[in-house]
């Protein structure tokens, strides 16, 4: 009766890796992150000639970078999806102090790229956005700190895990790089709920991001312009928003045709950030919405199986992986029909991009370990466990 209704796996003594890992594997999860995949190539050999041909490159050398980068992304996602748990858990709080000690030396040895925020080290063949391998590293640690908190006789976890957020946050912030800052924030926020904070303690959280946001308006210019443009009524159309806006519009429900869009040649970040406005103009309505699906798919899935999940740090660190991997996806789509301030946010596994889709890989190849079907125990035996600590 437990199998029926937690879904667990029978256990195969001397089953080898690799049947053991296809056969508890969410097969469904993985193959939206493929599509996901192969539609930013599509996109991409749309979206990119013009930049390349700017910059004076050959026509599909952003195109080659994206598949090198997210084939070694997707072998990046199955090798960590084969791994235990507890591996997992080790591998992650150590990746956290590595990628921590990047973004704290970011000041000193990063650069802008001309970007206005110092975001990035430039390796000459390549950058390293320490952010984005920080952010999935960074939540599984906090659920780490979180569920051992819960234990009898164990340590504050969720005050530990409340400092190292204000540290990363903090730093996020002094970039600046207000988008990730609340994306961690958000990510942080999920996992703590699910834990079971206090609605009064979220909403005093609330209180303090607004006013940190005001507190950003009047001392950062970056900050404040990109709000301006938000709210103000009127769309520059010579902005990436005005561009991004126009192309969503021209594309209708079945799109202009392929090649046929122009907004790929007047938005600089047309392969990254603003990538949805090329599928919107050339594919239109129609692959905006398939694009929309896998993301729901592949997120509901993933909650679906952590919900019968009885060990506290896999449902925590995988919650929090589902809701930062979704919400990454809705700021990058929201942002470009002008529905969110401008944020410089990737979207995951479609734009172009080396450590954003590295990063993903990693994080989802996490996920995907955390959602594996394993043996569950009965509550009984959990809470007896727990008696005899």
């Amino acid at each position: 009766m437990t199998e029926m209704v937690y879904g667990t796996a029978l256990v195969h003594p001397g089953e080898p890796i690799l049947p053991k890992w296809w056969r508890t594997l969410d097969r469904w999860s993985m193959t939206c992150v493929f599509a996901l995949f192969a539609i930013g190539l599509l996109l991409g050999l749309a979206a990119s000639p013009p930049l390349a041909e700017k910059n004076g490159l050959d026509p599909f050398h952003y195109v080659s970078r994206q598949a090198f980068f997210g084939c070694l992304a997707m072998v990046t996602m199955v090798a960590v999806s084969m791994m235990s748990t507890l591996m997992v858990r080790r591998l992650a709080t150590l990746f956290f102090l590595v990628t921590l000690v990047a973004l704290v030396l970011l000041p000193v040895f990063g650069t802008d790229f001309g970007k206005g925020a110092t975001r990035w080290y430039s390796l000459g063949f390549a950058s390293f956005q320490p952010s984005e391998f920080l952010k999935p590293v960074f939540i599984v640690t906090s659920a780490w700190l979180i569920a051992g908190g819960q234990e009898i006789n164990g340590p504050p976890g969720k005050f530990y895990s409340f400092l190292l957020t204000l540290v990363v946050v903090g730093f996020l912030a002094m970039q600046p790089d207000f988008g990730q800052a609340c994306l961690v924030l958000f990510g942080w926020g999920v996992v703590y709920f699910v834990a079971g904070a206090p609605m009064i303690l979220l909403a005093g959280m609330a209180g303090a991001v607004v006013f940190a946001g005001l507190t950003a308006y009047s001392l950062s210019e970056h900050f404040a312009r990109r709000i301006d443009g938000f709210l103000s009524a009127e769309v520059d159309p010579t902005t990436q928003l005005g561009y991004a806006t126009n192309a969503i519009r021209e594309g209708g429900y079945f799109g202009v045709g392929v090649g046929e869009g122009s907004v790929k040649w007047s938005l600089p970040d047309a392969h990254t950030d603003f990538i949805i406005a090329v599928a919107a103009e050339e594919y239109g309505l129609v692959m905006v919405l398939a694009i929309i699906t896998l993301y729901a798919i592949f997120s509901v899935r993933c909650l679906h199986r952590l919900m019968k999940e009885r060990d506290p740090f896999i449902r925590l660190a995988g919650t929090g992986l589902v809701a930062m991997f979704a919400m990454q996806a809705v700021i990058n789509m929201g942002v470009a029909v002008r529905l969110l301030p401008a944020k410089g946010m990737t979207l995951p596994f479609v734009s172009n991009g080396g450590s954003s889709l590295i990063a993903g890989g990693i994080a989802l190849g996490m996920l995907l370990a955390f959602t594996r079907q394993r043996p569950q125990d009965e509550m009984r035996d959990i809470l007896l466990s727990r008696r005899g600590h």
